[in-house]
Formats: structure tokens, C-alpha cells, sequence
């Protein structure tokens, strides 16, 4: 495996799991049991899985009247975006 298909197996992984912790704290929310914190949340998002909890606070409609996660989110994507177009302009372009 070269060095760009890490970084876009890592990167799938990442949002893959942004959304199903969103799905997971969502469907806890709704039992009343035992959350995920918000810390854990913007970590997951901030390693890399950024659109997929962007997409999971839409998809499963939650966290969505908090605004630090209404703007943080889409910033933190923002901010993956730029990063590697960077990366993939220094490295490869």
C-alpha cells in the first residue's frame, strides 16, 4: 500500500465511525441510558471523521440544536478539507 491509500482507507474509517457514534449516542439518547460524551464526539471528529458526524448529526437528527456542534463540525471539516489538499498538492501534485 502506498502512502495516499492509507491516508484515504484511514480517512474512510474515520467517517465511518463519526457516523455510527452519532447513530450509537442517538439511539442511547432515546433509551435514556448511559452517553457518549460530547469530548468523545469532537475527538473522533477531529481524528479524521468529520463528515461522517457532520452527516450523522443530520442523518439521525441529533445534536443539531447545539451550536458548537452545528458550526465546530463543519469547521473541523473545513480545516480536514485544507489539510489534504495540501498534503495532496505538496506531495503528489
Amino acid at each position: 500500500m502506498n502512502f495516499l491509500s492509507i491516508i484515504v482507507f484511514y480517512s474512510f474509517i474515520m467517517n465511518i465511525a463519526g457516523l455510527a457514534v452519532m447513530g450509537i449516542d442517538k439511539s442511547r439518547a432515546k433509551r435514556h441510558v448511559w452517553r457518549i460524551p460530547e469530548a468523545t464526539l469532537f475527538l473522533v471528529s477531529l481524528l479524521g471523521g468529520s463528515i461522517g458526524t457532520w452527516g450523522g448529526m443530520y442523518l439521525f437528527r441529533h445534536k443539531t440544536k447545539h451550536w458548537y456542534f452545528v458550526i465546530g463540525m463543519p469547521v473541523i471539516g473545513m480545516f480536514h478539507m485544507a489539510l489534504a489538499g495540501y498534503v495532496f498538492f505538496r506531495f503528489f501534485g
